[in-house]
């Protein structure tokens, strides 16, 4: 006998045990997020199969844990090999359950005095300093290395850290870092103390005591993808699907307006005025730069999202091509897109990164007669420093500077 759900999933054997009820509205959340038909078969079966062994186990549904979720598993590879999306397709069986309140919300395991303090800076950058989720990823693990090596699993008193404990930290760390990541480093050391100190915890300036790492902010020169390696990118970038729709969208806006990474991947429907045709960027801090959005973008744009946008509830523009259907966790799925592009289309680029296309793009306005300060308004810079590095790309005029050496020719 067959037992139907939702039209189409067709099981063997009938639903049973504490969470057979809801099943079915699982079943059609996969559809909404785009699951295949076969994707969908097997995500209700695993969550037919765990409640059939909760119910002979005698577990409630306001008893179920993640750990019921590990011993089925067990229990089922006993018997079945185990897909490598099975543990995943549970999970979010489980997290379905969670949000329509038929299981109760997992516990949170018990923070160290660390780990809280840590907690508190990372809301501190997204609420008072609203700052982006890829910037507070990359400041968090140093603050937790040095609270962990100072403080251990002790109390965390911040009024305790001294100038010398600073110093000594930064040299370990700069040590085995590169330059750049030090940098990085010192700068989220700078961050904590002024927050520290913004909440009371030191009252010394702790943060003039972080060392400098040496740098030259205009040692090198901008990695640019080179004008005909664009042109030749998006010629040969596939509009006939969905996925390639979206690509070639994202690849003209990277390259004609310069767009981060993540301000492409955190782009929203509501960004674009369709109107006056501009485009509202969040950028660094979060500030936002408003755009001219031009004909040829905004054509790639209408194109994805009328033939190639799954149906969502997501406000994002850009979406995920494969269940689930959501928008982009962060900028590396754009640097994903960016290799991919580079790898199909047969072009050896300076780089692999989304960044070359914004090297170019100032390049480029640069050998057109645009200022340094206007090429910073267009790219997001807050500081005119930032831009400067630019001057250096443009070597005929450069050599038009200078000076002939002493003596003459040699």
């Amino acid at each position: 006998m067959k037992y139907i759900i939702n039209d189409q999933v067709v099981l063997s054997r009938p639903l049973e045990g504490p969470l057979a009820v809801p099943i079915a509205s699982f079943a059609q959340w996969t559809r909404e997020q785009g699951y295949a038909l076969h994707s969908r078969h097997r995500h209700v079966l695993l969550a037919a199969g765990f409640s059939r062994w909760l119910g002979h186990k005698g577990v409630a549904a306001q008893d179920v844990v993640s750990e019921h979720r590990a011993q089925y598993l067990r229990h089922r590879a006993r018997r079945l090999r185990i897909g490598r999306g099975d543990a995943f397709a549970l999970q979010q069986f489980m997290e379905f359950l969670r949000r329509e309140g038929v299981i109760p919300q997992e516990k949170p395991c018990p923070t160290t005095p660390v780990e809280q303090c840590v907690k508190e800076f990372e809301r501190y950058l997204r609420d008072e300093r609203v700052l982006t989720p890829a910037t507070i990823v990359n400041y968090l693990p140093f603050m937790r290395c040095l609270l962990r090596e100072r403080f251990a699993d002790r109390r965390v008193e911040l009024g305790a850290l001294c100038a010398s404990d600073i110093v000594a930290f930064v040299r370990r760390q700069a040590s085995q870092l590169s330059r750049k990541r030090a940098k990085l480093m010192t700068t989220a050391l700078r961050s904590f103390l002024h927050y520290a100190r913004y909440r009371g915890d030191i009252t010394a300036d702790l943060a003039a005591a972080v060392p400098v790492v040496a740098s030259w902010s205009l040692s090198s020169i901008p990695r640019a993808i080179p004008t005909d390696a664009v042109r030749k990118l998006l010629a040969q970038a596939n509009r006939c699907t969905a996925m390639g729709r979206r690509d070639y969208a994202i690849l003209l806006l990277l390259a004609r307006l310069g767009l981060r990474a993540g301000e492409v991947a955190f782009l929203e429907l509501d960004d674009i005025d369709w109107t006056v045709g501009r485009l509202r960027v969040r950028t660094k801090g979060g500030r936002y730069n408003e755009l001219p959005l031009p004909a040829e973008v905004g054509k790639a744009i209408v194109g994805y999202l009328q033939h190639g946008r799954p149906c969502s509830t997501s406000r994002r523009v850009f979406l995920r091509a494969k269940a689930p259907i959501r928008g982009f966790l962060g900028p590396s799925a754009i640097g994903s897109i960016v290799r991919h592009a580079l790898a199909q289309a047969g072009i050896d680029a300076p780089t692999q990164g989304a960044h070359q296309f914004r090297h170019a793009l100032a390049a480029q306005l640069l050998r057109h007669g645009a200022s340094l300060t206007e090429i910073g308004e267009v790219l997001g810079h807050r500081s005119a420093e930032t831009t400067s590095i630019y001057a250096k790309v443009d070597l005929d005029a450069l050599r038009a500077l200078a000076l002939p050496w002493p003596g003459g020719a040699r």
